[in-house]
């Protein structure tokens, strides 16, 4: 059985990768987990009106799609994507502190840009590595299970969810999380430095002319490869079709007198089936259907998961329609993983990865975000039907990617 993240390499060293990828990806999570759902409580309590909260996150949003595909591009100049990663680690960590001493709207805007800037590379560059070190073969076995450190991940920060509410009634204080943030950071610069040595990659700024800075720009050089567009646009349509429901599933469940309990439940759910998906079942579905196949099953699955909530149904029938987030987030991001590591050479990984991040994952939910409130106001809970149609539309496109996600010499 074909390995859905191999690629021919070179021998290396003893395959020590899996605990040190484990500690980053649990670290990050758990960084990311505490600091979410209380940052806008923050805010507010640093004097931040309501009204601003949406301006200083969606600042933070356009910021890091900006820069998130320059930080990759730097990332593959240098030849050095762990340090990159660490140094943006520490700088997240002390920017996030810069909140708890900044008063007022506009020196909430400038700590928003710092952190923002330092932030934006903590996201693909974890998968750039882990991608990498996935596809790397040692005495028949893999050195590293992608899905189980992203699975991890995933479990971490349901656990920092539930800790970060406590940890603001035991302190008193919501401030309380930048702190277990910054801790949980800054721990992960270290553990980035601690990672494997990645098997030898020509530095861009030292590779052939076609893929460095004196021919095509290596963002251009990573859009002209075989694949990469229709990818970008299939994880778009995919990744993209959550936007209505991260903004108005909850309300539509209160709305139908649902309590605060059985929304909770329901959200849980989703995140436990992305949990089973990439420890369980993701490498099954890869290695049984290819990169395409299961990208069209997480497009079916959409179509079907939106339609379900669409039709406003029974309790059982929502439940049914969380488990699908298992396809529709979880398996549609490994497989997305897989073709790139096929598809894109070692010297350009986090250039590939900020791309997919920026364009093709954020960009996409960041302006359907934009679109679900006037949909709402139009459609009510049928805007559902709206992102079913963009799966439907996702669906033929995804058997073009299996022919994309070929073995590729780095």
């Amino acid at each position: 059985m074909t390995h859905p993240f191999r690629r021919r390499s070179p021998p290396i060293a003893p395959p020590t990768a899996r605990p040190r990828y484990l500690l980053l990806f649990v670290l990050l999570f758990l960084g990311w987990g505490v600091l979410s759902p209380l940052l806008p409580v923050v805010l507010v309590e640093q004097g931040a009106a309501p009204s601003q909260v949406a301006l200083l996150l969606g600042l933070g949003v356009g910021l890091r799609l900006v820069v998130m595909p320059l930080a990759g591009v730097l990332a593959d100049r240098l030849g050095a994507p762990r340090q990159v990663l660490a140094a943006a680690l520490l700088g997240a960590a002390l920017s996030v502190l810069g909140y708890a001493f900044a008063c007022g709207l506009g020196p909430l805007l400038l700590v928003g840009v710092a952190h923002a800037l330092a932030t934006a590379p903590v996201g693909p560059l974890p998968d750039a590595l882990a991608v990498r070190e996935a596809a790397r073969i040692e005495a028949g076995r893999p050195r590293l299970n992608y899905g189980m450190v992203r699975g991890a991940g995933a479990a971490a920060f349901i656990l920092a969810n539930l800790g970060a509410g406590k940890a603001a009634e035991l302190a008193g204080t919501p401030g309380i999380v930048l702190w277990l943030n910054a801790l949980f950071f800054g721990l992960a610069a270290f553990a980035a430095l601690g990672l494997p040595r990645p098997a030898a990659a020509t530095p861009l700024a030292e590779a052939s002319p076609a893929l460095s800075g004196r021919g095509r720009r290596a963002i251009a050089a990573v859009l002209a490869l075989p694949g990469f567009r229709p990818l970008l646009l299939v994880s778009a349509l995919i990744q993209g079709s959550h936007a209505f429901y991260i903004s108005y599933a909850a309300l539509s469940w209160q709305a139908a007198g649902l309590g605060p309990f059985a929304v909770n439940a329901l959200w849980s759910l989703s995140v436990v089936a992305e949990v089973a998906v990439f420890f369980l079942f993701g490498r099954w579905l890869l290695a049984g259907l290819g990169p395409g196949g299961v990208c069209a099953l997480a497009a079916l699955a959409g179509v079907l998961r939106w339609s379900v909530l669409a039709l406003d149904g029974p309790l059982p029938a929502i439940a049914f329609s969380q488990l699908l987030h298992g396809l529709t987030f979880a398996a549609q991001h490994l497989a997305a993983m897989a073709i790139l590591t096929r598809l894109v050479p070692d010297r350009l990984a986090a250039t590939a990865q900020s791309l997919l991040a920026s364009l093709g994952n954020g960009l996409a939910t960041a302006l359907l975000l934009l679109v679900s409130g006037p949909l709402h106001d139009w459609l009510g809970i049928g805007g559902f039907w709206a992102m079913a149609a963009l799966c439907a539309i996702a669906l033929p496109l995804c058997f073009g990617l299996g022919g994309a996600a070929r073995d590729r010499s780095p």
